[in-house]
C-alpha cells in the first residue's frame, strides 16, 4: 500500500496544543477512524505536544516542535513528535505513572500513562540538553468489525 507523510514544525506555545491535535485529526480522517480511534489519536497527540511545551521548553515557547506523521501498512498511524528542549535524564522513571518533576509539582505525572492508554506503542527517545522525541503508534481497525 501507498505511504503518505506529512511534517510540520511549529513554535513551542501552549495554544498550537490545539493545532496539532487538528493536524494528526485531519491527517487520520483520510484512513476512515472510527470516532473513538479519532479522539484517542487526538488525545495522544495532545499529550505528547503538551509534555514538548510544558517539560521540554519550560513554557516559555523559546522552541521548536516537528511533528510526523506517516501512514504504515494503510492501517497504522505513526505520529512522532520532537522537541529540541532540556530532554529528559530517566525516561523510565519519567514514564511511571504520577512521577513529575520537583518543579512541576501541579502537574498529574499521566501524560506518558494516557498516551499509553489510547495508542498501540509508545517510544521515547531523549538526552538531557537535546531534546526528547516521543513516537506513538495507532492500529486502526480498518474493517469496523465487519
Amino acid at each position: 500500500m501507498e505511504s503518505n507523510f506529512v511534517t510540520i514544525e511549529f513554535e513551542a506555545l501552549p495554544q498550537n496544543q490545539g493545532f496539532a491535535r487538528a493536524i494528526a485529526a485531519s491527517y487520520a480522517a483520510s484512513l476512515d477512524p472510527t470516532m473513538e480511534e479519532l479522539t484517542e489519536i487526538k488525545t495522544a497527540v495532545s499529550e505528547a505536544v503538551s509534555n514538548a511545551v510544558i517539560h521540554g521548553y519550560g513554557r516559555k515557547g523559546t522552541g521548536t516542535i516537528t511533528m510526523e506523521l506517516k501512514t504504515i501498512d494503510g492501517d497504522k498511524i505513526y505520529m512522532k513528535i520532537t522537541d529540541h528542549g532540556k530532554g529528559i535524564e530517566d525516561i523510565k522513571r519519567a514514564m511511571e505513572p504520577m512521577f513529575s518533576t520537583e518543579e512541576d509539582r501541579e502537574m498529574s505525572g499521566m501524560g506518558f500513562t494516557v498516551m499509553e492508554s489510547f495508542v498501540d506503542k509508545v517510544f521515547v527517545e531523549s538526552a538531557p540538553g537535546e531534546g526528547t522525541a516521543v513516537t506513538l503508534i495507532k492500529y486502526l481497525d480498518v474493517y469496523h468489525g465487519v
